[in-house]
């Protein structure tokens, strides 16, 4: 046998150069394959690229995102006190705090500065922890693609919207420099508490510029990009601190921060700005925005600020009195609700309480000018207001005695006094003082119901009245709101005091004045002399009557007290020389009330309010007039007697109109 000659390769067997000739046929055909596709998709993300590209607009077009404006609401002072809308304040990155830019680099793309608009690293770790979750977890999106994003596509997480941004991502790569980008991305991520952009969510949290955060306000606002609702400080202050502290931690491994610079960001903890940790006015908020012109609050598509009537210390001492009350005076664990309106004499609302927060589902109903609830006893006030516009005098008397009213399609009426007594004759002030029905009726019929509805509803209760005799007992329903303001027309002298809360709205760009309050023609209801007596017989209610638990010592204060059958509802409504404050407490399931009136711990509560509310401030008297000397008034007439009446009146007013008509004769 001959050597093989060195060097030489040996010979295949047969299986072998099959097996090789099969691969390399397959290989072929895999890269044959595999080259097409891979131009197919080439061609494909050129085209797909080009059509983005071509897409873009300008990029002052893409700062601002939103679909509606902002609201800025500013309370007596000019001082923001809260925010509604999607805020936004423009803001480019190079004009940005470095600690802000870094901070959301440092969290959101390392390798921002380096890629090409898409981070493929970033994004072939996010494919292999979701596969290995079975679910998507992670975005592994750089900021390019995320900005993509907020310009053509929605929050849904499938794999069809992930391949659609890696060409919108690469044309805005080539399209704007990475400043720019960065400069739509701060703009347009939302960031909670209705604020888009970074420059809107610094004001809202902090009260500063984004301009001017630290390093610890930098970390809390990038970790808003993760989970805005859940990272929101003012919904949980400490898991945005927690979460702050781990972007500084990112940071500083990065070489965005020194050591020395991170130990003192974890040391001093972003907090948020007075403005912001109060929280204060939110229900006032919601009415203003509630109240005011669609097109200038919900449905703005400007930038708009509100100047209101708000008081932030008088809502923090209405804050302060109810929960002083149900903490020293009810039951722990009591569901009851209150809600407590404070304004001034001529409606200007200055605080407003819309309930208590029971950690329910319930936040966003304000029980203050949502909840129609029946008045009870404080529409007798009513009653007697118009007794004294039309001539009678609280010296003069009326019978507190049984009464049976026969009521068409109802049948006899026979209504009964809370103390199930009867005083006899007395005067109107003391049947006022203590909110004697039995007197009331009689004097709602004799001076007339139609009377007695004209001036509740004159003076702002704009809810439905009822019609039958009953009315006076106030089964009708109302608003805490509407019952606050009508009584706020007496202490006006008379002139109705419709509330409100807007002094003016402006546009927050150059504060252009866009409408002011309305207050439109003064409405007398009841001339100076009735809505003084009418003070006068209000003082008494708390100096002697039903409300002395409103008793504020020796400043001057008048009020009524209020409850509905069964004690469904309480009530207590009085006012100072300077305000007016109305309270309501009740169950939102109508369950009555254990032991509880108006004269009990709504007088409690408005007691608690105006310390507070008053203190530091002058006394000053009520604007009351003595009565003059009595009058006999007539007792109820009789049924006959009021059908002649009627008739009456009825054959005078065709003869006045006969006689306008056709002469005198």
């Amino acid at each position: 046998m001959g050597k093989r000659r060195s060097g030489a390769k040996p010979r295949l067997g047969r299986t072998e150069r099959m097996l090789r000739g099969a691969f390399t046929g397959v290989f072929g055909w895999i890269w044959w394959i595999g080259l097409r596709m891979a131009v197919l998709f080439g061609l494909i993300l050129a085209v797909s690229t080009a059509y983005y590209l071509n897409k873009l607009p300008p990029l002052d077009d893409l700062l601002d995102g939103r679909d509606r404006g902002s609201v800025t609401l500013l309370d007596e002072q000019d001082s923001v006190f809260a925010w509604r809308g999607q805020q936004l304040g423009l803001l480019r990155a190079e004009d940005a705090s470095p600690h802000l830019v870094n901070a959301i680099v440092a969290t959101e793309d390392r390798r921002f500065y380096w890629h090409f608009g898409i981070d493929i690293k970033g994004t072939l770790r996010a494919l292999l922890v979701n596969a290995r979750a079975g679910t998507t977890v992670q975005g592994g999106s750089s900021i390019t693609q995320q900005v993509a994003k907020l310009l053509y596509f929605d929050n849904s997480r499938t794999l069809e919207r992930k391949i659609k941004e890696i060409p919108a991502a690469i044309a805005l790569d080539l399209k704007f420099s990475k400043e720019e980008i960065l400069s739509i991305y701060l703009n347009r991520a939302y960031l909670g508490a209705g604020a888009t952009g970074f420059e809107a969510a610094s004001q809202r949290y902090f009260g500063k510029s984004a301009r001017d955060v630290t390093p610890s306000e930098a970390a809390m606002l990038a970790g808003l990009l993760r989970a805005p609702s859940r990272f929101a400080p003012t919904h949980n202050l400490n898991a945005a601190q927690e979460r702050a502290g781990v972007i500084v931690g990112l940071m500083e491994d990065q070489g965005y921060l020194t050591t020395a610079q991170a130990e003192a960001a974890r040391a001093r903890p972003a907090v948020l700005s007075r403005a912001a940790a109060a929280r204060a006015g939110g229900e006032f908020a919601d009415w203003i925005m509630s109240s005011g012109p669609d097109f200038l609050t919900r449905r703005t598509t400007e930038d708009i600020e509100v100047l209101t009537t708000f008081d932030p210390r008088i809502q923090k001492a209405a804050e302060e009195a109810l929960s002083y009350v149900f903490k020293n005076k009810v039951r722990e664990g009591s569901n009851a609700q209150a809600a407590i309106v404070v304004m001034s004499p001529d409606g200007a609302v200055r605080g407003m309480v819309g309930g208590r927060d029971l950690g329910g589902s319930d936040g966003q109903f304000n029980r203050a000018t949502q909840a129609l609830r029946q008045t009870g006893s404080l529409f007798k006030t009513f009653v007697f207001a118009s007794a004294l516009q039309n001539g009678a005098s609280p010296n003069d008397t009326i019978l507190d005695a049984p009464l049976t009213i026969n009521v068409p399609g109802s049948g006899p009426w026979s209504p009964q006094n809370y103390t199930r007594d009867y005083k006899g004759t007395i005067s109107l002030a003391d049947a006022y003082a203590n909110s004697i029905n039995t007197a009331t009726i009689r004097l709602a019929e004799i001076t007339g119901r139609a009377r007695v509805r004209a001036v509740a509803e004159d003076l702002g209760v704009f809810s439905p009245i009822a019609e039958g005799p009953a009315l006076a007992l106030g089964t009708s329903e109302a608003t805490l709101l509407e019952m606050t303001g009508a009584y706020a027309g007496i202490l006006n002298k008379g002139v109705r005091a419709k509330p409100y809360g807007i002094r003016e709205l402006r546009l927050r760009s150059d504060g252009t004045r866009l409408m002011g309050a309305d207050s439109g023609m003064p409405v007398r209801v009841l001339d100076e002399r009735a809505a003084g007596e009418m003070v006068w017989m209000m003082r008494n209610v708390v100096e002697h009557g039903t409300g002395t638990r409103a008793s504020l010592g020796e400043r001057p204060a008048a009020g009524k007290t209020g409850t509905t059958q069964a004690a469904r509802d309480a009530w207590f409504i009085g006012f100072t020389r300077d305000y007016v404050t109305g309270v309501w407490m009740g169950y939102d399931n109508n369950t009555p009330l254990k032991g509880v009136s108006g004269g009990g711990l709504p007088a409690d509560i408005w007691r608690e309010t105006m310390l507070r509310v008053e203190d530091g401030l002058p006394m000053r008297p009520l604007p009351e007039l003595e009565p003059r000397a009595p009058l006999p008034v007539p007792n109820l007439p009789s049924p006959s007697q009021m059908v002649e009446n009627v008739g009456q009146t009825v054959q005078s007013v065709v003869r006045d109109v006969l006689g306008g008509l056709f002469g005198s004769n």
